[in-house]
């Protein structure tokens, strides 16, 4: 990993002072930074899956990631000029912020109703929609305290076959997901409430380190 900014450090060494046991995490947490640095100067997108409170915690990411969290994120001038001559340009230009792009999947109730509706194989639902947006480069976060999830296993694999990296979130053991993901974040905690508070922490952290890393001006 290439040596972080000064408001990259801050924020590394704010997570640790507020929850010191998650020290464990840093070098994995550093290397996803580092991959999603690498995904959104290539221009690709984030994909993101899990169950119950991690399917959650998945449109959560997506809401601090495309638009502003903590930071500034003006539109480019670039886009501001195509604006101008445009209706509501004004607005525009003055409201909307730069997005990071990333999508959750499981949200769009029509997909995934025709997928359990017309494939015999259960849990796949994930993978198909992983199969239909992954583009080579693009990355999938699977989110699981046990790590054994099956729907997001096949996302994982999917979006691997695709030519995408695939990153895991888990509990301690890690389980399958870890086994396969390229990049593998076990968060401690000894019960599913626990692994889940770790990982709140966990992505608030490497949502602010990608926002500061191209945004750096706080709001």
């Amino acid at each position: 990993m290439k040596d972080l900014s000064k408001v990259e450090q801050d924020i590394l060494d704010g997570m640790l002072a507020r929850r010191p046991e998650l020290e464990p995490c840093v070098e994995s947490l550093l290397s996803l930074h580092e991959c999603l640095v690498d995904l959104y100067d290539r221009g690709g997108k984030l994909l993101l899956c899990g169950n119950g409170g991690s399917s959650a915690d998945s449109m959560h990411i997506v809401g601090e990631l495309c638009k502003s969290f903590e930071r500034k994120r003006p539109v480019p001038l670039a886009v501001a000029e195509k604006l101008k001559v445009l209706p509501h340009s004004e607005e525009l230009i003055e409201n909307l912020e730069v997005g990071l792009p990333a999508v959750a999947l499981g949200f769009n109730g029509s997909l995934k109703s025709a997928v359990e509706n017309d494939s015999p194989l259960r849990d796949i639902a994930y993978a198909q929609e992983a199969f239909a947006l992954a583009k080579p480069g693009d990355v999938l976060i699977g989110i699981s305290t046990s790590g054994n999830a099956t729907n997001c296993l096949m996302a994982m694999a999917t979006v691997k076959a695709v030519g995408g990296t695939v990153i895991s979130l888990t509990g301690p053991k890690g389980g399958k997901m870890a086994e396969l993901a390229d990049i593998a974040v076990k968060a401690p905690g000894g019960t599913t409430k626990e692994v889940q508070e770790s990982h709140l922490v966990l992505y608030h952290t490497f949502c602010c380190l990608i926002e500061a890393h191209y945004f750096p001006e706080m709001r």
